[in-house]
Formats: structure tokens, sequence, C-alpha cells
């Protein structure tokens, strides 16, 4: 198993884990006798702390920096996992990044037609060392949006990995993962958006179109 370096402790422009908000974030919310409880209890402040918005999608270095979610109180799954890495780091806790490919059936019809596909490229979480070995983190769907989807939160125990659910409450098909793009010391950015912008073409065009919209509006009309 690859053990921790320095790496998954240090600051980066993306994960930055030195930015003075971020570190006063992991101070208030870090509780727990030791880092597997610090470890849960960061990773439910951001899951719920940040809501969860696809359409508010900058693939800027700013936009895209954990510091800048944390701020705006919203995000999607990779700058999410970026910010759980950067509050993990500030706690003390190594942390980093993976990705995945899933084919992601909480959407809303504004963002299927727009993406022109259920696939999700380069879906994050956040990879932590605790207890002497890697476990998966997905913050992305804050509780809120959970309920009015029907979909069971995704808890995270600091034991097992946790990622999401195959089938929601009704038993419908939720997720699958389709593809593993593995893990990452730093958010590989640049071929995140060099990926976005091969594949959801239309939809890198029809970014303003998207954010002017409400993706919490469009949940509550199809839910």
């Amino acid at each position: 198993m690859e053990q921790p370096t320095p790496a998954h402790l240090a600051a980066t422009p993306l994960i930055d884990s030195d930015h003075p908000e971020v570190i006063a974030f992991a101070r208030q919310h870090a509780q727990g006798s030791d880092a597997r409880e610090r470890a849960v209890a960061l990773n439910l402040a951001v899951r719920d702390l940040i809501r969860y918005d696809p359409y508010k999608i900058d693939l800027s270095p700013q936009g895209m920096r954990a510091s800048t979610a944390l701020r705006q109180g919203h995000g999607w799954c990779v700058p999410k996992a970026a910010l759980l890495a950067a509050v993990c780091r500030a706690a003390g806790i190594p942390a980093r990044l993976g990705y995945a490919d899933v084919r992601n059936h909480l959407s809303t019809e504004r963002l299927r037609q727009t993406m022109q596909t259920d696939v999700f490229i380069w879906h994050g979480y956040a990879d932590l060392w605790l207890d002497g070995r890697w476990v998966k983190a997905t913050p992305a769907f804050n509780i809120e949006l959970c309920n009015k989807f029907g979909l069971l939160p995704l808890d995270f125990d600091g034991r097992s990995d946790s990622i999401y659910h195959p089938f929601d409450q009704a038993g419908n098909r939720h997720m699958e993962y389709v593809q593993q793009r593995g893990t990452f010391d730093d958010m590989p950015l640049a071929q995140i958006t060099s990926d976005f912008q091969r594949v959801y073409g239309h939809w890198m065009q029809s970014q303003n179109q998207l954010q002017a919209a409400s993706f919490e509006q469009d949940v509550q009309k199809e839910t």
C-alpha cells in the first residue's frame, strides 16, 4: 500500500490548506478524539454546509480552488472534494484526491439536455489516510438535496470507503462507476479542463445560460 508523503499534507494553489478561511473551518469542525473522528466530522461539514450545485461550474484556477467553494458556500463534486482534502490537510490528516467517471442518475432535465449525456467524467472524491490505510470519502451531495431526491445520504465512518450508493431509497438505480481514473496529490486541472472541453462541448458553450439558472429551483420542480 502506498504510504503518505509530505505532499499529502502540503498546501497547493488548488488544495489551499494554508488559506486562513480553510484553516478556520478546519479548526471549527475537526471535532473528535483522534484523526478518524476528526475526518468524519470534517466530511460531514463539507458535505452539508457547502451546497452541491453542478450549474455553477468555473474551470478557472480561482473557480476550482478549495477556498473558493468554502467562500461561496456551494460547489460541485470536484471543488468539494478539494475542499475536504484541504481541511483535512489543515487538520494534520494526510489527504489526496481521487477521480472516476460515473453514470449519474441524479440530475435535472436542464442539465441532461445541456450535457447531452448522463456520464459525468472526473467525478471527485477525497482519499484520506486513517488508521494506516487510505479511505475514500465523497462529500458531494448535501443532506437537504438527498432528501429532495429521495437518496440515501452518503455517510462516512472513517473505516470503510464512502462512495455513492448504487440505488436510491426507492430501489431505483442512482449511480454506477464506469471508469476509475486513480488518485492524485493535487487536482489535475489542465487534464480535467481539456477533457471537459472535448467531451462536453455543448455544455461548455452553454455555461452562461446554465449558470443563470437555479439548480435548487429545478430540483424543486422535478421532485
